[in-house]
């Protein structure tokens, strides 16, 4: 279990050695937060300099030239593996894993947690890296992931980036069409799957999977199967192995152990994470190793308290976020391998089996590997609240010492909920870390400080480095309003680009189209006079079902592909305090009727393309789809009608298509949906 120590805050640290290093002293968070968005060479360099970050060639600037083409850290050459590598020799010298991991299974039957120890961590990366080489993979080269969030999918993660291929993964639970609507567009040489995996209680078969993505990607050359459970189709026009064996292939001891991850540009693509728009295929959004590493260190040290866990003031720090492999969050699991913390994880449901639900069970896994961080989806803990979950009563839970939150916004009531709860076991100051940010930077802009008063409800603070304002109709920052979330200055970690995305067009019109050079998030924002921030969910129509967000562009090709749909709208009403409620609304053939029946099929084509979080909380027959002159579903004007705004200031009429449809949807939002207006 993890050993209490003083744990003096991480970001008290930090200006304690800026004070010393550079002699910079700050009266307030404000004061130092203002300094990192005016000075960005000397704050970036300051976190360089802080975690001492290594690189065989010095760089000649630290940032040139303004969002979207900034370029970083020219010059300088540096490996996301070889940062985690560092830590191995220390940590486990001082008798700290680097994964501890736990399934349904395993967790159900009381077996011990899965430990894999920072040399063992290397070792197999390094003979991973070595097949992956041998297979011809080289810098640049794309190697895709169909994996549940289990050691292995770290394992193949670092292979794959130590020699400078480019990563992308998608969860097991999503369907052959959303994943090869990704994998399609990087055209990768290697895929690593899983033929098996379980959840609530269950073992679905995904053979069936594996052989689509073999026959939809001709790209591939090697396929690496992660199960004993499935043959091996020789007749198969790329390699395939199990993953045992891609494993154990290299049986030179003295090269494992000499492999080094190859030093790369500060630039080099690192992953393709997908985020999707309303319109069009998934966005594959290319991230940097330099600039996602700083980056991760910024958020997970300073602002998330996260600290390392061979270090004496954070000595036996476990760090947890529960997450998919299909959500940015696990990529920041790992990225606690960064700063030499032990990372800890689980694969399974949260809430047990569907027909037993058990919203103990990540909770009970935290008290059985003494987690000390505990971070996961504001969903969770509304559900834990809804389900009555006593604390008490899953295990010794007093090494928790911090909970984080993020995916959407956390209710006042989950937050106190939370606290009240840790209160009862004897931690009466629970520190709740509540963030915002996003797969479209693998970062946050909105964050903790262990530092700062809490109140439920809101984000303590905006993040150093990031210059987050709340912008008014008119483009002009506001306080104490909502306005759009955009960010004025450059962050190491934003996209390098979209990948195939000719003259960066669509990562332009992506986040720049409204103000050049400004970043335009898609969220609701209100920052407070304390500095204090509240999101209120997005100002876009990107679903955003409890973190995990898909565009409704994939919805649509799932539904509207039954011959009985003609034409279909869905909208997210997430936002502050309420739980996501979801919307379908279809257009279907004369002589069909919304009736059970068809609204299950409509359900299981979601399913079985997407995946079952996707599904709709209601389905509502329409006569009219509305739409513009030119043809687009008209998605945020019903979304904000939805939220309460008068329908003269969300639409044009005059700019439609179908005017006359829009008085179904006015009388819809005044039965079902009569909440106050946020949006003005």
């Amino acid at each position: 279990m993890a050993t209490h120590s003083p744990h003096i805050p991480q970001i008290r640290l930090y200006q304690q050695w800026l004070q010393s290093q550079r002699g910079l002293q700050f009266k307030s968070y404000a004061a130092l937060h203002q300094w990192s968005v005016t000075d960005l060479p000397a704050f970036w360099q300051s976190i360089w300099d802080y975690f001492d970050l290594q690189s065989p060639t010095p760089h000649q600037f630290v940032v040139k030239g303004q969002m979207p083409a900034a370029k970083w850290f020219e010059g300088a050459k540096v490996n996301y593996a070889a940062q985690v590598f560092r830590h191995a020799e220390a940590a486990h010298a001082a008798g700290m894993p680097a994964i501890i991991s736990h399934d349904e299974n395993s967790l159900a039957s009381g077996h011990a947690a899965h430990e894999i120890s920072w040399p063992e961590l290397r070792s197999q990366v390094a003979a991973l890296a070595l097949h992956l080489q041998a297979q011809g993979v080289q810098p640049g080269d794309r190697v895709a992931a169909y994996l549940p969030n289990i050691p292995e999918a770290i394992i193949a993660f670092l292979a794959t980036v130590s020699i400078g291929g480019v990563w992308s993964i998608c969860a097991p639970d999503m369907g052959t069409a959303a994943v090869l609507d990704r994998f399609k567009q990087i055209e990768p040489k290697v895929l690593i799957a899983t033929s098996s995996v379980t959840y609530g209680g269950k073992s679905i078969d995904r053979s069936a999977v594996i052989e689509e993505l073999c026959a939809g990607l001709p790209s591939l050359q090697h396929v690496i199967v992660h199960s004993h459970s499935i043959a091996i189709n020789s007749g198969s026009t790329c390699v395939r192995i199990h993953w045992d064996k891609a494993l154990n292939g290299i049986q030179n001891e003295d090269k494992i152990r000499g492999f080094e991850p190859l030093w790369l540009p500060f630039d080099h693509p690192l992953w393709i994470v997908y985020s999707s728009g309303t319109t069009g295929l998934p966005k594959p959004i290319v991230h940097g190793h330099g600039g996602t590493v700083i980056v991760a260190l910024a958020l997970k040290v300073l602002h998330n308290d996260i600290g390392c866990s061979y270090h004496p003031n954070s000595f036996g720090e476990r760090y947890h976020w529960y997450s998919s492999t299909g959500w940015v969050m696990w990529n920041a699991q790992v990225s606690g391998l960064l700063n030499g913390t032990t990372c800890v994880t689980f694969d399974g449901n949260p809430g047990g089996t569907k027909d037993k639900p058990d919203w103990t069970t990540l909770w009970r896994f935290a008290a059985n590997t003494g987690v000390t961080f505990f971070g996961a989806g504001a969903a969770f803990y509304a559900n834990c609240m809804k389900a009555g979950v006593d604390l008490s009563t899953c295990g010794d839970l007093t090494h928790v010492r911090a909970l984080g939150s993020t995916g959407s916004p956390l209710s006042v009531e989950a937050q106190q909920w939370g606290t009240s709860q840790f209160e009862a076991i004897g931690t009466p100051d629970i520190w709740f870390c509540n963030i915002s940010g996003g797969t479209d930077f693998a970062g946050a802009f909105i964050g903790g400080n262990r530092e700062l008063p809490q109140v439920p409800g809101e984000m303590q603070c905006r993040l150093l480095g990031c210059a987050v304002e709340a912008w008014n109709e008119s483009g002009e920052p506001v306080i104490s309003e909502v306005g759009e979330l955009v960010c004025s200055q450059p962050i190491p970690s934003m996209p390098l680009y979209f990948w195939g995305d000719a003259g960066n067009a669509r990562y332009i019109s992506s986040y720049f189209d409204m103000y050049p050079n400004v970043w335009r998030h898609g969220d609701w924002l209100k920052i407070n006079e304390s500095g204090s921030c509240i999101i209120y969910g997005r100002s876009d129509a990107t679903i955003n079902r409890h973190g995990l967000r898909m565009g409704t562009s994939e919805l649509y090709s799932a539904i509207e592909a039954l011959p009985e749909v003609l034409d279909s709208m869905v909208v997210d009403l997430e936002y502050l305090g309420r739980d996501s409620y979801m919307p379908l609304f279809v257009v279907l053939r004369a002589g069909m009727v919304l009736d059970d029946a068809m609204k299950a099929r409509l359900n299981n084509a979601i399913k079985t393309a997407l995946s079952p979080r996707f599904v709709p909380n209601g389905i509502f027959s329409v006569a009219e789809i509305p739409r513009t002159l030119s043809g687009k579903k008209q998605e945020l004007p019903i979304k904000k009608l939805l939220l309460g705004a008068p329908i003269e200031k969300v639409v044009n009429r005059d700019a439609m298509a179908n005017p006359a449809c829009l008085d179904w949807y006015v009388e819809f939002a005044n039965r079902h949906l009569k909440t106050p207006s946020l949006i003005g």
